[in-house]
């Protein structure tokens, strides 16, 4: 299409076309630099690049915006991760053009108008498209603000070193892992200064930290013990177990295998920790975010295993995790095995909550917050959907208002096995990049409130919940938020806390319920005015001591000195101000330097003013508290003429003091 329009439109490249060049246009206007300099190429130098990096903007502009209009979300892995890509290289290229400033604004507002003829569901989708590309372009730029000054010292210190200048993979991986810092960014910002850098030990640690990861997840599921080990289990029974927890909550079973300390054995007695793999099983191994089941298993001899979890390590073979509290057990023998059916069924109530949250979520937000992981736990869950802002309260009040809507209709709960190509075609939502077989389970809420792929247990009806009360939402990655709520019993209690708080304070204000935030306000303020009273007393009791400072002033080198702690006072500025009258006090017959040091809050505080004839005898404010912040435990700066500085250490001030008075003898 590009290149059958720069031919119509008789353009020598598919940049100046009606539907991209705007976009440089604006990058023109934003930066004062003039686009098509560089047409001569490479040896035009300067101008030539300001031509690529405005080609590259207006091309990874336009093609963020069709991204996100088709519902992509910015992620670390798969097109969310091609569309931060994109992204944060045309925010890069505008700061090499010499705009600081957020660009998106300008830049996606003019790609869309020259493209909403051809798509105009751009238009209706905007609100949408630019809260995703502004809030992906602010945290790109928090980003930089935060590494740029960790890479520069990173560049400034490679070439003090001998040889060519080289960051080392330890400082690239600390970019990365620490501040966002993506390689590529890094790769790119360093060559420009002229060094390179060691990409080979970036990978190495980039790996290390993936093994570690998949170690940890492996160790979830295998408890340490070799995958192969499974494998050869699972080959052994002709297939995995039967799970039966869909219907049932107890079922007679054998034992196929048994492992101690991750080695098969034929037996074990008690006490020992064992991990046991039966033929059947009503217990639901963890996966989908699902907890897994607890429970009993009891062996025909008398042997009981406590069951404290359940995983799989590979598909379709549950491993029970527990204790042999009573007696023994041996491979093939029979037992019966249990779960805790109240564990079961608050589970179940918090998964099915989850659906009808993630339900709510699509009807009140939007129908691309797209699922990013869940935990569904006794009472309580937690949902995690791609999002590039929060939520306000009232989204979260009326997602909280539909779910239990939905929860009184007692809507029915059903499952059904079909093809994928039937659940996509009746609109099932499934995870992207998760794998499904041709055949999967599809759990539907009601006549289609919520309709998702879903191999976890559930109650039959919403009625079963009983309620729903959301707790909050907040980010826990960048674009990704995350909803926490309790459910049923957990719902209740956290209602009954509520009641008995909101009782307690309209005793203690002496008001009714529906008058606690009037009341609590109405305190709020006397509160505040108090505290600024009492701040205004105790700043004039403090300044009363300005004579007595001035008058013991003491002569160090060419100036007159106060270097003296004056215990706590009410604010820093209480400290300036008492430091700047003695100042004043000591007047200006000769040099004068005044640094008191005072606890603010419980930390040490430090003002340091100087008149004009001490700094022209070279004594500066602001040098002296850079100077000797590190006594205290943090540091400072400021003016010639008055500085202040700070830290966490009380018992540092006395050494303070006497580096001040120090460093101005030596002057």
């Amino acid at each position: 299409m590009e290149q059958l329009a720069f031919v119509m439109q008789d353009k020598p490249n598919m940049y100046e076309i009606d539907e991209v060049f705007p976009v440089i246009e604006a990058a023109m206007r934003m930066s004062g630099k003039r686009y098509g300099l560089g047409a001569a190429g490479p040896e035009a130098g300067a101008a030539y690049d300001d031509d690529v990096r405005m080609r590259v903007v207006a091309d990874h502009v336009r093609s963020s915006l069709m991204l996100i209009g088709d519902g992509v979300r910015p992620g670390n892995d798969g097109r969310g991760y091609v569309l931060r890509r994109l992204i944060r290289r045309a925010v890069r290229s505008m700061r090499l053009l010499g705009v600081d400033e957020a660009t998106m604004p300008t830049l996606l507002t003019a790609s869309k108008d020259a493209m909403k003829a051809s798509y105009p569901e751009l238009e209706t989708n905007w609100k949408t498209i630019s809260e995703v590309a502004y809030a992906e372009e602010d945290a790109f730029r928090r980003t930089l603000s935060a590494g740029t000054t960790i890479l520069d010292a990173a560049v400034a210190s490679a070439k003090e070193s001998k040889g060519a200048p080289v960051i080392s993979g330890a400082s690239a991986f600390s970019l990365h892992d620490t501040y966002g810092f993506p390689i590529d960014l890094t790769l790119e910002m360093a060559a420009e200064q002229g060094v390179s850098v060691d990409e080979e030990g970036f990978r190495s640690l980039m790996a290390e930290q993936k093994e570690r990861a998949r170690a940890d997840a492996r160790s979830k599921k295998t408890g340490h013990t070799d995958v192969r080990v499974f494998h050869d289990i699972e080959k052994a029974m002709g297939g995995g177990s039967t799970f039966l927890g869909y219907t049932e909550q107890a079922s007679e079973a054998t034992v196929e295998a048994l492992l101690v300390d991750g080695v098969e054995a034929p037996a074990a007695s008690a006490p020992c920790e064992v991990e046991v793999i039966l033929d059947r099983t009503p217990f639901y191994a963890e996966m989908g975010g699902q907890l897994a089941d607890h429970g009993t298993i009891r062996l025909a001899g008398g042997g009981v295993v406590e069951v404290h979890d359940v995983q799989a390590p590979i598909r379709g073979l549950s491993v029970h995790r527990g204790t042999l509290t009573e007696g023994s057990m041996t491979v093939g023998e029979k037992a019966y095995a249990e779960i805790d059916g109240e564990r079961r069924l608050a589970i179940a109530r918090a998964h099915t909550a989850t659906h009808m949250v993630y339900a709510g979520l699509r009807n009140v937000v939007s129908e691309n917050a797209d699922q990013a992981g869940s935990e569904n736990s006794p009472s309580r869950l937690r949902f995690d959907f791609r999002h590039s802002s929060a939520l306000a309260g009232s989204q979260l009040n009326d997602i909280e208002a539909l779910v239990n809507e939905k929860l009184a209709e007692d809507l029915p709960v059903t499952t059904e096995v079909m093809s994928i190509e039937k659940a996509k075609e009746m609109g099932a939502i499934a995870l992207f990049g998760e794998k499904y077989g041709s055949e999967v389970r599809v759990v539907t809420i009601g006549d289609g409130f919520d309709r998702e792929l879903c191999g976890g247990t559930h109650v039959p009806t919403t009625g079963h919940i009983g309620r729903v009360t959301v707790l909050g939402e907040g980010s826990v990655a960048s674009g990704v938020r995350r909803i926490e709520a309790l459910v049923g019993d957990g719902a209740y209690e956290f209602q009954a806390k509520e009641h008995a708080l909101v009782s307690q304070l309209s005793q203690l204000v002496g008001g009714r319920a529906d008058e606690l935030p009037e009341r609590i306000e109405s305190l709020l303020i006397k509160l505040r005015e108090s505290e600024k009273e009492l701040d205004k007393i105790r700043t004039e009791q403090a300044l009363r001591r300005g004579g007595e400072l001035a008058a013991a002033s003491e002569r160090a080198g060419k100036v007159s000195l106060v270097a003296s702690a004056v215990g706590e006072m009410p604010s820093a500025d209480a400290l300036r101000t008492l430091a700047l009258d003695v100042r004043d006090r000591m007047g200006n017959e000769r040099g004068a330097v005044v640094a008191l040091a005072g606890l603010v809050g419980g930390k040490p505080s430090l003002v340091i003013a100087t008149n004009e004839g001490a700094r022209e005898a070279s004594v500066k404010a602001g040098a002296l508290v850079r100077a000797v912040g590190k006594y205290m435990g943090g540091g400072g700066g400021g003016r010639d003429d008055i500085a202040q500085g700070g830290g966490t250490k009380p018992d540092g001030i006395p050494a303070a003091l006497d580096a001040i008075r120090s460093q101005i003898e030596a002057l």
